[in-house]
């Protein structure tokens, strides 16, 4: 299974990027090790259109057009559950691998929020909670959860939670 991080925008230089890679890095070297040996970060453009409704369809195309058929594919999205505990994140995920699916898709929308059409394209959507927070620690809370992911997957002594 390939792992593609896909989110709309980019992050400026600072601590929110740095954060974001640090975590990548780490779960691209530990992917390997559980079967997962691509993650892909795609940073697609935010739409220059001005009215919401058009530019959410063109990020929507955008990100469609780069999540294969049998993905699996979570989408984060304020509107998503935010009660499933890192363990059954992992769960979910671990059995998408051990399924055969070919790819798993993280998207990440941009800070207009989601077309529907993109979640309702969605295998799981998760919430980091009810509070609206910036894109670019979205992003970093994305990847901590994927490094938290494949720990949990490999028995690593990062997570210490409660399973």
């Amino acid at each position: 299974m390939n792992i593609q991080a896909i989110a709309v925008g980019r992050l400026k230089p600072g601590i929110e990027r740095d954060h974001a890679a640090r975590y990548f890095d780490r779960s691209l070297a530990l992917g390997r090790s559980q079967g997962l040996p691509v993650l892909d970060l795609i940073e697609l453009p935010e739409s220059r259109t001005r009215r919401a409704p058009d530019r959410h369809a063109e990020e929507a195309a955008a990100i469609l057009a780069r999540v294969p058929n049998d993905a699996a594919v979570i989408v984060f999205d304020e509107r998503g559950r935010a009660d499933l505990a890192s363990e059954a994140i992992a769960g979910r995920i671990g059995r998408w691998r051990d399924e055969g699916r070919s790819t798993l898709a993280m998207v990440i929308g941009g800070p207009d929020g989601l077309h529907d059409s993109v979640r309702s394209r969605a295998d799981l959507i998760l919430a980091f909670g009810a509070a609206t927070l910036p894109h670019g620690l979205v992003r970093v809370l994305v990847f901590e959860q994927m490094y938290r992911t494949l720990t949990i997957l490999a028995g690593h002594p990062y997570h210490r939670g409660e399973a």
